[in-house]
Order: structure tokens, then sequence, then C-alpha cells
């Protein structure tokens, strides 16, 4: 088993930088976090119930870190930029005006969707997932075998319903852990800065550097008196956090080591190369150009309309950043050959592999299942296109529940389970701010003549018949009653025949739709169940191979909690160029304009003036530092991560990386990998000398340097 081999592997070597780790796997790297100058003793950061991982939270998509012992945590700005715009209104615009609560009273309800996320327990389960499955099962048999165990796994787990349990794997599906965390449902907008600090350079400067970015917002975690998670409550009480970090303003210098903790999204650093030149050929490019056509409706149609535009702030912000993050990935992809990289390594391994007798028929499977699952991935995108409405979306889920509920709990598919009620039901509601009847219609229209000039082979079968002609689909805007928050939510209680004879629109495409849902489903699970028989055999003999070169073996980010340490670094991104590791305030002054995103509030522009530093003036730069590199190794999802020095102190959060970066979620350059972190004195400055948030920093632990 791989739980074996990997801790049998002691100690393990680290390349570089390079390693998103498991909390359990750090012992095994003391004498690395030792040699760039970490002091907290291995043993204590694998402990989840110890400082610091204790203070670590998820967002749920973003990481966060508790700064208080009353629930008091900080995260990013463009984390927190969803709990903005759906508190804002033409009127009230927070997002433009930024947002302080000087009470707990003050404090606004983040969001029914959102969560806060304390990883408790991790144990390995790989055996009770894996073990005795037969040999001769078909793809689809085994996913369901792999998904009721699973099920069984996270029901156990769950009998305490204050835990959110799941059983994610590692290694593309060698090692299952099952990973409970406390999961608090109350969760409050505590203080945003303007966007013209928060998002100062918007996507202009989105993955690049030079950054003068304060990406930092205050969300604060409630519960019930009884101390447990408990549903929105004014009668709520902050949660008392087993720990948080101290806020270090003594600041870093080049060279100086960093920790960095949290919750790292999707990484594929042991994929094919033909899977990197699928991605790199057609997926990338594909998905650049559908986010462009999408962010054009979405300014056609919410233009000259100051609520629309509030309303849908936060969705063309997602899609600019995950677009501007594909073509990053494609330029790297031109700038550094990945892919021939990667067939180079692949040569390597197969030579090994077949010098250590391994099983031949092993490879010609593997590019078998994975051909299958590139073809079925065309299929799924043209899906994708083709339902590219928020309305539709909701009646699909509707439907989905109904017919999901006529199963006892334990046989429904996960997401449309008991557990998954709340969930259901919050991004139900959810859809109230961030909803235009009007920009939906004109983004489906536009969706659907794209989707038709898309190959007629990748078309799900039976899919064209049932999709309404795009010029028509107006009609059915005026034949729905789910715009309706309390119309939407009503139908949650309704079951399937009551929606196959209504007379709802979009309820009626969502009955007819199910059957080509219902076959790709059925076709990814069948891929998937031999994707899960093939992939672990390839890994583990991958891992083998790594591991006699002395090379580091941790598993692909799948968003749990995770480890990464470094240094404060320049970079050269090309050959004469040098970038240094520090930004600072003066470099916002001279980036300020009168047009977004580089509009500067002048109370900012009079203290840099002024040179109002206080104690937040680093001594070296002379000023305060906004922004700083390090070598750290991250991906999406670490945003919000805390970033720590050498003794587990706050000292920067986690927003972004290079852009010569970007390529990194699929192959680690420690010569131009770089993480972009915001200086925690620059956010404490902001705090002090702009919005006055005396109370936070008041509430906070803050370490001062010494005068």
């Amino acid at each position: 088993m791989l739980v074996t081999l990997i801790a049998s592997a002691m100690p393990l070597q680290a390349f570089a930088d390079e390693g998103q780790w498991q909390p359990h796997q750090l012992p095994q790297l003391k004498s690395e976090l030792k040699r760039i100058g970490i002091t907290i003793p291995a043993e204590k950061l694998a402990d989840l119930g110890k400082h610091p991982m204790s203070a670590m939270a998820s967002l749920g998509g973003c990481s966060a870190s508790f700064v208080s012992n009353a629930g008091l945590a900080v995260t990013n700005h463009h984390c927190a930029y969803g709990a903005v715009q759906r508190n804002s209104s033409a009127l009230r615009n927070l997002i433009a005006d930024g947002f302080l609560a000087k009470t707990r009273a003050e404090e606004l309800p983040a969001g029914p969707s959102e969560r806060m996320y304390v990883t408790d327990k991790v144990e390995t389960v790989t055996t009770r997932v894996t073990g005795g499955l037969a040999a001769n099962l078909s793809g689809r048999a085994r996913y369901e075998q792999i998904q009721n165990r699973t099920k069984g796994l996270i029901l156990e787990c769950e009998q305490d319903k204050a835990y959110r349990c799941s059983v994610p794997s590692f290694h593309r599906g060698l090692e299952y852990y099952r990973i409970r965390q406390l999961m608090i449902r109350d969760v409050r907008l505590v203080y945003a800065p303007s966007d013209k600090i928060g998002n100062f350079g918007g996507d202009i400067d989105n993955f690049e550097w030079p950054r003068h970015t304060g990406d930092f917002a205050f969300l604060r975690a409630y519960v019930g008196k009884d101390g447990r998670p408990a549903d929105p409550s004014a009668d709520n009480v902050p949660y008392q956090s087993k720990d948080f970090l101290q806020v270090s303003a003594e600041g870093l210098k080049a060279g100086d080591p960093i920790l960095l903790a949290g919750y790292p999204g999707r990484t594929s650093r042991y994929k094919l190369p033909v899977e990197i030149r699928h991605a790199r050929d057609i997926a990338y490019p594909r998905r650049v150009a559908e986010s462009q056509a999408d962010l054009n409706e979405i300014a056609k149609a919410t233009q000259d309309n100051a609520e629309s535009v509030v309303r849908y702030a936060s969705v063309a912000k997602s899609i600019n950043n995950g677009m501007k993050k594909s073509q990053g990935l494609i330029d790297g992809f031109a700038r550094k050959d990945i892919a021939a990289i990667k067939d180079g390594q692949n040569a390597e391994f197969r030579a090994w592999f077949s010098k250590n007798g391994k099983d031949a028929s092993l490879l010609g499977e593997l590019e078998q299942v994975i051909a299958a699952d590139i073809n079925l991935s065309e299929q799924e995108f043209a899906w994708t296109v083709a339902t590219h409405s928020d309305m539709l979306r909701s009646a699909r889920s509707l439907y989905r529940l109904a017919l999901e509920r006529k199963k006892p709990d334990a046989e429904r598919e996960p997401g449309y389970q008991e557990r998954d009620q709340a969930f259901i039901k919050a991004r139900l509601a959810r859809l109230e701010q961030s909803f235009v009847s009007s920009v939906d219609q004109a983004r489906w229209q536009a969706a659907l003549q794209r989707y038709a000039q898309l190959p007629a082979d990748t078309h799900p079968a039976g899919l064209d018949a049932l999709l309404p002609a795009a010029s028509s689909i107006a009609t059915l805007y005026t034949q729905t009653q789910l715009s309706n928050t309390a119309q939407r939510l009503a139908w949650m209680e309704k079951d399937a025949e009551a929606m196959k004879q209504s007379s709802d629109a979009f309820l009626q495409l969502a009955t007819r739709m199910y059957q080509v849902s219902d076959n790709l489903e059925n076709n990814r699970k069948e891929i998937d169940g031999n994707l899960e028989r093939i992939i672990p055999r390839h890994m583990q003999a991958v891992i083998a191979w790594k591991q006699a070169q002395g090379k580091p073996v941790y598993a692909d980010a799948n968003s749990t909690l995770r480890v990464t340490f470094g240094t404060v670094a320049a970079y050269s991104p090309r050959d004469g160029i040098t970038k240094g590791p520090f930004t600072t305030v003066e470099g916002i002054v001279e980036k300020s304009a009168k047009e977004a995103p580089f509009i500067t509030p002048p109370a900012l522009l009079d203290a840099v003036k002024a040179k109002r530093y206080g104690v937040f003036r680093d001594a070296t730069l002379g000023t305060v530092p906004v922004n700083f590199l390090s070598s750290a190794d991250t991906t999406g999802g670490n945003s919000g991560s805390a970033v720590m020095n050498k003794r587990g102190e706050l000292v920067g959060l986690n927003f972004d990386s290079t852009y010569e970066s970007v390529t990194k979620d699929w192959y680690f350059d420690s010569a131009i990998t770089r993480a972009i972190h915001v200086d925690i004195r620059y956010m404490l400055w902001v705090m002090k000398e702009l919005d006055h948030a005396d109370n936070l920093l008041k509430e906070m632990t803050i370490i001062y340097p010494r005068q």
C-alpha cells in the first residue's frame, strides 16, 4: 500500500521549495525546515490540535486563519467579495466604499451559503474504500462501489452534526483519507476596505508583478450559546477558536523563511504528456474564448444599469480571474515546453518501469482510458455551453433533487442527500443577489449560438432536439416563476411528478433534458471507475520511481489542508530583468490614476505624501511594504492562506502568483515560481491610518517592532 511506501521513505528530500505537504508528512521534512530557518518543531506543525495548524480555516474555495479568540478570521478581499457584493446595492455600494463594523452588532451576514471549516481530524481509510474490490468490475460498478463505501464512511463520521466529513483521494485514487471538519454556519462580514485598496489594479494587475493590492478582509465565525455550530441567529455568539495567530509587524527581508498553510484547490503535476497537450492546445484556449464571450455579454446586458452591475460584479470578477489564469497557462506553455519536459520524464519512467519488470499491459490500458476521458470531456464542455443559464441550472437542480428524494438517503447521489439540503437551499436563495432575468437571458442566448458552432460530434446525444432556438428563449423567461426566490424555494418540497405536470417553462425543460444529463453522468462514472482502477497502479509505480531518485513525493492538491515553505525571494522573468521581492506604498502613488482600477483614496495619497508610516515603516525600505514575493508552492484555493514567519506568527496573506508562475499547476519551476502576498504591515497601516479600524487592531494580538 502507498501508506506503507511513503511512511518508510524517511526522511523525504525536497527539491527547492516544491511540495504541497500534508501536515503529517512534515516530521519527515524536518531537515529541510531547519535548513531554511523554520524554528517551529516539525512534530508540532503536524498536530492539527496545536498552534499554528489549529488556527487555520477553509472557506470552501479560499483559506483563512483566526486572529483572535473570538472567531475573528482574516482572508483575502477577493475571498470576501461575494459577501461584500451581497450586502451592496447601487445606493449602498460597499464594494466601492468599503465596510467596517465598529461593533459586533453591526457585522453583516456573509451570505446563506457561506461556511467556515476547521479541520480537526484526518485518518487513512484506503483499505476501507478500495480493499477487496473485484478486479473484473465494470468501470461504473467500481465507481459506484467506491462511492457507496465513501458515503458510508461519511455517514459514520457525521453522527455528530457539528461536523462535515469528506473522503478525498490522494495520488489520483491510490490513497484515501477521511477528513473531519467543524462546519460553522453563521459567518459574518466584519471589515473589507474599499476596492480601491482591496482590488487596486483590478484585472489589469491580476497575476502581475510588481503588485500593490491590499487584498485582505475580515470575517467572524458565530456559534450557538452552547459553543456548537448553529444556523444564523441574533442569539449566536462568537466562536471560541482553539487557537489564533499572533500578528507580527516586525516584517521580513529578502532570504527570510516563510511557512504557508491553507487549502490549495487542484494541481496536475502527475498527469501525462497527452493530457498536458489537450489542456494546452484545446481546453485552455477554448476556456479563454468562452469566458471572454460571456464577459462581453454581461457587459452589454448590464450597461447603463447600476443595479445590474452590482449584482454581477462578483460573477464577472470570478470569470475574469479564471480567464486570466487560463491565458497565463497558455502563455506559460508557449514559454516553456512542459509537454516536452514530461515526454522526457515519461521516457525515463518507462525505461525504469520495463527494467524493474512491471506489468507492461498497464501502460497500454492507461493510454486507452486517458483517451476515453479526454473524448468525454469534449461532450461535457459542450453540455456546459448549451446549458449556460442560472435559471435553467436552478430548475435542473430542483428536478434532480425531487428524483433523488424518492430513494433512501444512503442511495442518493452525493450532493442530494439530507446532509446537502441546506447547501441546495442556500444556493437557490443566493441567486437573488446575483441574478437579473434579462442578463441571464442574454448570456444563455449567446451561449446557445456558440454551442451551435461546436463540432457536431461533441454535442451530447439527444440534446440538440431539446434546446430552444436562441432567438426564441425570451418566451421561456415570461413563463417561469423560478425568478422569484420564494417560489424557487417552495419547489424544493415538491415531487418530480408535480414538476412534470407544471406549466413552468424551465421546469418542463429540465425534466426533458434529464435523460441526456443522466447518460453523460453514467458515461462519466464508467470512465472514472476505469481511471480509479488503472491510475492508482500507475501512480504507485511513479512514486516508487521518484523515491528511487530521492525526489519529493507529495499528492496533487485536492482542497485539503496543506503546508508549504520557502523564502522571500526575487526572480528573473526574462534575460536582463530582475524583479525585487517587495513593493511599497510609493508604488501606489506612481500607479495612481483618475480611471479604475487605479483610482487611489485621497487619504492614502495624503498619508504617503506626509510619510505618516509610524511603526509600519520598514527600516531598510524606508517606507511601508505593500506586497512581497516568496518561493512557496501555491495554487488556487491558497487565496487567503496564512503566511507565517519562522516562529509561526502571521506576516502576510497569500493572494496570487506571478504570471510566469501559473504553469506551476502542471510543473514546478523553482527559478521563476513565485507566490504574491499582502505584507501584513500594509494591512495594519491601512487599518490604522486610513480606515481607523481601532476595534479590530485592539482585538488582535500584534507584535510591534522594537523602536
